[in-house]
């Protein structure tokens, strides 16, 4: 997943001796809206492979990411890149420690998500919302080269460097924003994701029966815990 910004972020900070003859793997892969692949291709790297959870168009293998070591290796990248993604994995810091991991020593990583203010759109879920400090925090060891929000939309965008002698932050008690919670927390517990489900389908059912011009507002507008947030569907 990518839109315009994230693209033109990508064509600004990723260079050509980064990706010329490099491994590369992109995370959450499949193309709903536009896709960093052709741009970094362009660039002439070794191999460029595209994961995701589910067969699309830009994905060439399905895989979770929260096993992305234990299938492909430690070490066995260059380049990483992830668009878009990040806010709708339940299990952030399992899939940011593989994507750590998987990088070579030097490696690079390019990222991008949604921040808070931008509104919940389930693909299907929708968990997650970071900001500066949450990826200074993050990405503390890492060499952080590019730390910026989304120009036009509630987002933040990063370019971060692996170093050479690298020891992993433990992120155990870090609290994100969750926005189904609307608050930092340290989980999202099976029942939150439970509620959220029911919520879901429950706006879904109501959308179908009703009038065609309230469904046109239903479907923009969810209730979340008492709060109101504008709502990107695919139903």
């Amino acid at each position: 997943m990518c839109h315009p910004d994230c693209i033109e972020f990508g064509k600004r900070v990723i260079a050509l001796e980064e990706i010329a003859g490099k491994s590369v793997i992109e995370v959450g892969s499949q193309d709903y809206n536009g896709s960093l692949r052709s741009v970094v291709e362009a660039l002439g790297p070794s191999n460029y492979l595209g994961v995701d959870i589910e067969m699309g168009p830009g994905v060439d293998q399905v895989c979770d990411a929260t096993h992305l070591t234990s299938t492909f290796g430690g070490e066995s990248f260059d380049v990483l890149i992830s668009t878009e993604m990040l806010e709708h994995v339940r299990e952030w810091r399992a899939v940011i420690s593989n994507m750590k991991n998987l990088l070579k020593p030097g490696g690079v990583m390019v990222m991008t998500t949604r921040s808070k203010g931008y509104g919940f759109h389930g693909a299907p879920f929708d968990f997650w919302r970071y900001e500066q400090s949450d990826f200074r925090a993050i990405f503390s060891e890492f060499d952080i080269e590019v730390l910026e929000n989304d120009p036009h939309h509630a987002g933040v965008f990063i370019k971060a460097r692996k170093p050479i002698e690298y020891t992993e932050t433990d992120l155990t008690d870090y609290s994100l924003y969750s926005i189904i919670k609307n608050r930092r927390t340290l989980d999202i517990t099976d029942t939150d994701f439970k509620l959220l489900k029911l919520r879901l389908f429950a706006q879904s059912s109501l959308v179908k029966i009703l009038p065609r011009p309230i469904k046109r507002l239903t479907k923009r507008l969810m209730m979340v815990r008492g709060r109101r947030f504008w709502l990107t569907t695919h139903y």
